[in-house]
């Protein structure tokens, strides 16, 4: 809703557009219809990569926070904490690029995503994901890949 709001503000969309987009929000059951009422809007943002770094301690996004099309996340000491539950995902494909030398990695994806690891290396510990038995279409594609050192990941779905 803000994302909408925001657009009607910078003039990107008129007031019945807004008003229409809106309700698609607001009686959205799946992320698929969530993306369907954002994508005109996130065009102008398709190649968005961000980059979150740290040398040393955590690195933790939780909440409502916008997750760009492209996340690198970078850490060579410390622990990495990702939840993407309640997070504002617009794009229906969202590719998060790992760099971690020692320290574990958790990331939360919404319980109706679907996770590819292929591209993933692990050094000293394996990585914990088991994917749900049954999984409903229309959630976003999250795909992890990058390097891990001497840290395990760990992925779990939200309950809800």
């Amino acid at each position: 809703m803000q994302r909408l709001q925001e657009a009607y503000a910078e003039g990107l969309i008129s007031h019945e557009e807004l008003d229409e987009r809106l309700h698609q929000v607001l009686t959205a059951k799946a992320h698929s219809e969530l993306v369907s009422a954002l994508a005109p809007l996130a065009k102008e943002h398709t190649d968005t990569t961000s980059t979150i770094g740290a040398a040393s301690g955590r690195i933790r996004r939780r909440g409502a926070w916008r997750v760009p099309r492209i996340l690198k996340v970078e850490s060579a000491f410390g622990r990495v904490r990702l939840d993407l539950s309640r997070a504002i995902i617009e794009h229906p494909v969202v590719d998060i690029e790992l760099q971690l030398g020692t320290g574990g990695a958790r990331i939360t994806v919404p319980h109706d995503a679907v996770v590819e690891v292929e591209g993933l290396r692990t050094g000293w510990k394996d990585l914990r994901y088991k994917a749900p038995r049954s999984s409903r279409p229309g959630g976003p594609k999250i795909r992890i890949s990058g390097a891990m050192g001497f840290g395990r990941l760990k992925i779990r779905h939200a309950r809800r």
